[in-house]
Parts: structure tokens; C-alpha cells; sequence
């Protein structure tokens, strides 16, 4: 067993590689986009949203549906409401640090105001979604399970309604491809191949982060139970967090928030189909804490966005929410 200087090292390398991997991927998934004539809500919305919550929808699928015991399934719910959880809390809370830390000059916070509706919008389609499946988690009834298909046909009407939506190319200049810097117009096949490879490091750097950090929690007098509801599910969001952060520095805002709106989506609907075909799916006490959280944190984003008050600052206390739950879970385990 590792010692806890080597602990603290491992999650350090693999937070940096994490990073170095987001900046890949961004890059490439920017090209890939652009190649397909995505716009720049799709791209995020989509293809960004979609390759980083990928790897968590296949995580969440095989502990529901080959999990051994109930112990193994109940992982896989509580990561279907940890996700949503966590992005709509620190991932737009990191955003607002991150526009505060750049400075005026190269802050865009015009994208925060929402001028063409799309981030509140976002937000009602989230809260119906998340409040159908909460609701379901309170009660029992023979044919739940079925109503699983419901939340990937949900999913399936987003994805048409962002593409059909989709306004064209993005506006903005490219960086040139990392693994062609020489190629003013890459081909298709070269950005998917970066973007591809990008996520594929996330993917295992991640898991690494993730297995790192439970092993993190005994060595500082942490009962497992709170480091797997506390810190696993912001670890397991940690790319849509950079990829966030990397955007906003580039000046990118809409990017960022339209990666983390089309994220939560993804989490509302695919991992909790899985969830509600595979297992009893019922809630109580620390899941009923996450999903009244995660409700108060998007009727708070919605009004933001939907009357054009959102800033910086705003987005920045939505953290506060986090602490508020990491509260209530200590106090329910104590």
C-alpha cells in the first residue's frame, strides 16, 4: 500500500495529466467540429459534452447492469445523481473564479447574459428531466423499469433539437492542431484521431484519479461512504471542469458553459435510463439530499440565465451549494 506522500503525488501527476490531456482535447474536438460544420452550441453542447461524460455513462452502465451485489449497483446511482451534483455546482463556480482570474481583458462575459436563450432553456429541459427522475426514486411500481427508455429518448430529442438548432461554424479562430501545427486546414481524419487519443488519456488518467483518491480518504481518518459521496463524483467530472476552465482562458465563455449545460443533460438522462432499467432505483438519505441540492442549484441557474442576471460572482457562490450538501451528507453519517 502506497504511502501518503506517494498518495498526494500520484493524484497530483494524474490532475496534471488530466489537464494536458483537456488541452488536447479541446483543441481537437474544436477541429472535429469544425470539419463536420458543427456550430459552436453543438460542438459544446454535443460532441465536447458527450466524449468527456462518455467514459461515465459506460462506468455507471456496467456497475448497474453487471454489478454483483446491490452494494455494486447502488455506485452506479449514486453516480447518475453525483454527476449532474457536481456540474451544476462547482463546474459553473469554477467558471466564475476562472472569469474573475483572467481578467477584464480577455474575460467574455457577454455569453453569461444568455442573448439568444439557450443556457436557460437548457436549464428548464434539465429541471423537468431531473425532477421526473427524482420522483421516480421515491416510489415503487411494476413497470419502472420500462420508464427507463423514456430518459434515452429524452436524450434523443436534445440531440435533435441542438443539431437541428445548430447555427454553423463557429466564428472564431482555430489553434492549429497540436499533432499537425504546421496544417493551416488539418484533415477530418487527423482531429478525430487527437480528439479520440485525448480522451482516451482522460479516460484512464481519471480512473487513476479517482482510485488514487479513495485510497486518499483512510489515510486522512475519512470513512470510505463520505469520500465516495463527497469527492469521487467531483473527481469523475473533473474533464468537463478543466475543459471548462481551458475555454474561459481562451476567452471562449460560451463554449465552457454550453460544454457543462450539454454535460448535465447527458448525466440527467443516459446514466439515470441505465439506472432506473437495472436496478430498484429508490432513494433515501443522502441521494434524496443530492437531488434536492442539485433542484435548488438549477431553479437558481435558470433564473440567472432566464432574466440575464448571471455574473462572475454569482456563478462563483453556486459553490456554496457543494458545501451545503457535503454538510448535510456528514451530518446523516455521523
Amino acid at each position: 500500500m502506497n504511502s501518503l506522500p506517494v498518495v498526494i503525488g500520484l493524484l497530483l501527476a494524474n490532475a496534471v495529466a488530466i489537464y494536458l490531456a483537456c488541452e488536447v482535447f479541446v483543441n481537437g474536438v474544436e477541429w472535429v467540429g469544425r470539419k463536420f460544420r458543427f456550430g459552436e452550441k453543438a460542438t459544446g453542447t454535443i460532441l465536447a459534452a458527450a466524449g468527456t461524460a462518455l467514459p461515465e455513462s459506460i462506468v455507471t452502465f456496467v456497475a448497474v447492469v453487471f454489478g454483483a451485489t446491490a452494494a455494486q449497483k447502488e455506485i452506479g446511482v449514486g453516480a447518475a445523481l453525483g454527476g449532474p451534483l457536481v456540474l451544476g455546482t462547482l463546474a459553473y463556480a469554477v467558471v466564475g473564479v476562472a472569469l474573475m482570474l483572467v481578467g477584464p481583458a480577455r474575460a467574455n462575459v457577454a455569453a453569461l447574459k444568455d442573448p439568444d436563450g439557450h443556457l436557460s432553456r437548457d436549464q428548464a429541459w434539465f429541471l423537468v428531466i431531473f425532477v421526473a427522475k427524482i420522483g421516480l426514486g421515491l416510489v415503487a411500481f411494476a413497470i419502472k423499469p420500462w420508464l427507463g427508455l423514456l430518459f434515452l429518448a429524452a436524450y434523443g430529442a436534445y440531440f435533435w433539437k441542438e443539431m437541428r438548432g445548430d447555427e454553423g461554424e463557429a466564428d472564431h479562430d482555430l489553434e492549429p492542431l497540436k499533432i499537425a501545427p504546421r496544417q493551416a486546414n488539418p484533415s477530418a481524419t487527423l482531429a478525430l484521431i487527437q480528439t479520440l487519443a485525448a480522451l482516451a488519456v482522460i479516460f484512464v488518467c481519471s480512473k487513476l484519479f479517482v482510485g488514487q483518491l479513495d485510497a486518499l480518504g483512510p489515510k486522512l481518518g475519512m470513512r470510505p461512504q463520505l469520500v465516495a459521496l463527497l469527492f469521487s463524483p467531483v473527481a469523475t467530472e473533473l474533464p468537463e471542469i478543466l475543459n471548462a476552465v481551458i475555454w474561459v482562458r481562451q476567452g471562449k465563455t460560451r463554449l465552457a458553459l454550453c460544454n457543462i449545460s450539454g454535460a448535465m443533460m447527458i448525466q440527467a438522462t443516459v446514466p439515470s435510463a441505465f439506472g432506473i432499467l437495472f436496478t430498484p432505483w429508490r432513494f433515501e438519505g443522502t441521494l434524496i439530499a443530492a437531488g434536492a441540492v442539485t433542484a435548488v442549484a438549477v431553479v437558481l441557474l435558470l433564473v440567472m440565465f432566464r432574466l440575464r442576471r448571471a455574473n462572475p460572482g454569482l456563478l462563483a457562490a453556486m459553490a456554496g451549494l457543494y458545501a451545503v450538501f457535503g454538510a448535510l451528507v456528514v451530518g446523516l453519517h455521523l
